[in-house]
C-alpha cells in the first residue's frame, strides 16, 4: 500500500519565506521580470495609462508604454522544499513611492532594473536601498534598440561601488531573470555580518 503524504517527513512543513524586491524606474521592466520567473501566475496591479497621467508620468524613452503598476507585482518561486522566494515588484512612478518602505520591510535584497534609455530614473531606487543598507544588484534590462553599454560604463555612470554586482540581462527571459536572482542571493549572503 502506498504511503500517504502525511508519512512524508516534509508533510505539513511550512517553507521559510525569502522576500526579494524587484525595483527600478518607471518602465524598467519590473512587471515583466516578475512574470518571466514566477512559477505561479503573477499578481499584477497593471492599469491603463489615461490622460489623467499626462504631465505626471514622464514617458520619454518609453512612449509606447500604455500600462503601469499602481500598487505592486507579486510572484513566487519554490527553490527547495525548505525555501520559497517571494518576489515583490515596486511601482515605478514617484507618486507611488510611499509604498516602497512597506514593500522593502523584511527583504533580503533587491534587483534594481536599469533601462539605458532612462539611466537617470535608476538613481532613486539605488539611493533607496543604499540608505537602508539593503543589499542590491543592478541588472541592466537590455531592451531592443536601446543604447548598449558595458558593465563598466554602467557602473561608472551610476556611481555603483565595486562590491555591488552589475549584470546585463533581459527581464523577458526566465534564465536571465533567474541568474539575477542567484547573484542577488549570493550577494546578500556575502553581505551578512561575520559571526563574532
Amino acid at each position: 500500500m502506498a504511503s500517504s503524504t502525511t508519512d512524508h517527513p516534509e508533510a505539513g512543513f511550512v517553507p521559510t519565506p525569502v522576500k526579494i524586491i524587484i525595483a527600478g524606474g518607471f518602465g524598467a521592466g519590473k512587471t515583466t521580470m516578475v512574470g518571466s520567473v514566477s512559477e505561479i501566475p503573477p499578481l499584477t496591479t497593471e492599469e491603463v495609462l489615461t490622460e489623467a497621467s499626462a504631465g505626471v508620468d514622464d514617458l520619454s524613452g518609453v512612449e509606447r508604454k500604455n500600462t503601469t503598476t499602481v500598487a505592486l507585482d507579486f510572484g513566487r518561486i519554490r527553490i527547495s522544499p525548505r525555501h520559497v522566494l517571494y518576489l515583490f515588484g515596486t511601482p515605478g512612478q514617484t507618486r507611488f513611492w510611499f509604498m516602497w518602505n512597506d514593500l522593502a520591510r523584511g527583504a533580503i535584497g533587491s534587483i534594481v532594473l536599469v533601462d539605458t534609455r532612462r539611466l537617470d530614473a535608476s538613481f532613486a531606487a539605488i539611493d533607496f536601498f543604499e540608505r537602508r543598507a539593503i543589499p542590491f544588484v543592478i541588472m541592466v534590462n537590455c531592451f531592443d534598440n536601446a543604447p548598449r553599454y558595458t558593465v563598466g560604463e554602467v557602473r561608472a555612470a551610476l556611481a555603483i561601488p565595486d562590491r555591488v554586482p552589475v549584470l546585463l540581462g533581459d527581464a523577458r527571459d526566465r534564465d536571465s531573470s533567474k541568474l539575477a536572482l542567484v547573484r542577488l542571493v549570493r550577494h546578500a549572503i556575502a553581505m551578512l555580518p561575520m559571526p563574532a
